[in-house]
């Protein structure tokens, strides 16, 4: 079995299903794959009792599958459905509060760096991980520009592992493992046809087996 410890792993960001017992099915499957190193949950504009409500019914998949869980949205949620961390969208106030109260008991990555001074600002927190680009950023069949060019310049600076979000297509792991990015976030490349979720996790692993470059011990 590759050693997918040493080459870029996959990110799943959960899909758009505001039915628990759904998104709960749906997520399982994408599981069902292969190897994921973690899967955010987005709350998609729902209220608190609801995001708890898919938050506990997929949680519990996530971390079945050996995947971290995180949770990115209402950041009481994050404890209550016992998820393995948070993925703070907003700012650096907003990174720097969700570490000072959660780690290290809880994975806290930052999210929405959009160019190097943001990234860098993020990065003087120590978060566990920076996202470059948008959850829902994937609009094309490749990964935004932007973000490889960031992903190359802050693997090669910074030792903080980094998330780059992909593209629409499964092909796109490719351009984002060659940048040296750790993580490389799929969601509609995925889950757009949920029936065939599980047979993408598998291609999407396939090809960085065969073509994502080793990280150096």
């Amino acid at each position: 079995m590759p050693d997918v410890e040493n080459r870029c792993r996959i990110v799943l960001i959960a899909p758009n299903v505001p039915e628990p017992d759904d998104a709960r099915r749906i997520v399982a499957d994408a599981l069902r794959g292969g190897d994921v190193a973690s899967v955010i949950v987005p709350q998609y504009g729902q209220d608190e009792a609801a995001f708890q409500k898919r938050a506990e019914a997929v949680v519990p998949v996530i971390q079945k599958a050996g995947a971290a869980a995180l949770i990115a949205g209402d950041t009481r949620i994050a404890a209550r459905a016992k998820a393995d961390g948070l993925h703070v969208e907003g700012g650096k106030d907003d990174v720097a509060e969700a570490i000072e109260r959660y780690a290290p008991q809880m994975i806290v990555g930052g999210g929405r760096a959009k160019d190097r001074h943001t990234a860098l600002e993020l990065g003087e927190l120590r978060p566990d991980y920076i996202f470059l680009g948008k959850l829902d950023g994937d609009i094309k069949p490749d990964p935004h520009p932007k973000n490889i060019d960031l992903g190359h310049w802050w693997a090669s600076m910074v030792e903080i592992p980094c998330v780059v979000m992909g593209g629409r297509s499964i092909e796109s792991v490719v351009a984002v493992a060659k940048c040296s990015a750790e993580f490389v976030a799929l969601h509609h490349a995925v889950f757009a046809i949920p029936e065939k979720a599980a047979m993408a996790v598998t291609e999407a692993n396939a090809l960085l087996d065969e073509k994502a470059p080793r990280f150096e011990d």
